[in-house]
């Protein structure tokens, strides 16, 4: 199932819908749902709630997509999201030849998982502008991955049961500002200005994704490739990242964990290049739709 939250022209309260990119049509399902309940409550109800909508939601009036405005699925998730740096193989190797983070940076592929974390605050629509906040950095970049929704929490949950704890997938830009996150090293800053983390177009229950490692990720830059990666690259796969973050951190239904980006980001180019108002970057990874932001 592929869940959002949209809202109309008239600006009136977020709605959740099941969406079908298929025909290219939404259905409001709000008023299936217990009072104020958005997709979030969903994913921490699905055991409940999953069941009536898949037998309600087809009988529902459909409109068309592109007559909504779709917000991030999950608009202001309760806690900052998950992020996993330096992940795919051919990214860490882009990353070390920069130099650019510091001189002796290595290409040496990491032994644990590097995760940080993006504000809550960053997380804006898959078709929202994104602030270039010029006079805060000038090194604006861009990241696409596959994002990981938890559905069931805990806390010591070992690889062998880490799918059962999954609800399912989005998207994520972790848009970076590369300037920030060289000057204050810990990446919190660099990662979490607002709107630098679009999210979406929708949520997909794991339910709808065969295998999650053969999805493929891919950005584009003003209609120019630029990324492109199958998730099976993943140096720490999904089983591992929620063991690790989970050894000592109670997982939320909810949570969002972005698990890396693949090679391809403006840093990586010799110059860098980096995003500039009037840029527009689309990402996709199969199955999940396309999102699709303009730097402003």
């Amino acid at each position: 199932m592929k869940l959002v939250t949209f809202t109309d022209a008239t600006g009136a309260a977020p709605r959740v819908g099941v969406a079908d990119d298929g025909t290219g049509e939404v259905r409001d399902v709000s008023e299936l749902l217990p009072a104020g309940a958005g997709v979030l409550e969903v994913i921490e109800d699905w055991s409940t709630l999953g069941p009536v909508l898949a037998e309600r939601a087809p009988s529902l009036a459909a409109r068309p997509l592109d007559s909504v405005r779709l917000l991030a699925p999950i608009p202001r998730p309760r806690r900052n999201v998950f992020c996993v740096g330096k992940n795919y193989r051919a990214h860490v190797a882009e990353f070390g030849r920069s130099g650019y983070d510091r001189p002796d940076r290595s290409e040496d592929l990491p032994e644990h998982p590097v995760v940080f974390s993006k504000a809550t605050t960053a997380v804006t629509g898959p078709f929202d502008d994104v602030l270039a906040h010029a006079g805060v950095t000038s090194e604006l970049d861009y990241e696409a991955e596959l994002a990981v929704i938890v559905g069931r929490g805990g806390r010591g949950i070992s690889r062998e049961a880490a799918f059962e704890h999954v609800w399912g997938y989005t998207i994520v830009d972790d848009v970076t500002a590369r300037d920030l996150q060289r000057r204050h090293s810990q990446w919190l800053l660099g990662k979490s200005l607002d709107t630098h983390c679009p999210m979406g177009p929708y949520a997909v229950s794991a339910d709808e994704i065969a295998d999650v490692s053969a999805l493929q990720v891919e950005s584009s830059v003003n209609g120019e490739p630029r990324q492109s990666a199958p998730v099976k690259d993943l140096i720490f796969d999904i089983p591992e990242l929620v063991a690790t973050i989970s050894a000592g951190i109670t997982l939320e239904p909810g949570d969002v964990i972005a698990t890396g980006t693949p090679a391809g980001v403006g840093i990586g180019f010799d110059p860098p290049r980096f995003l500039a108002p009037g840029d527009v970057v689309e990402i996709s990874v199969t199955g999940l739709g396309r999102q699709r932001s303009r730097i402003v």
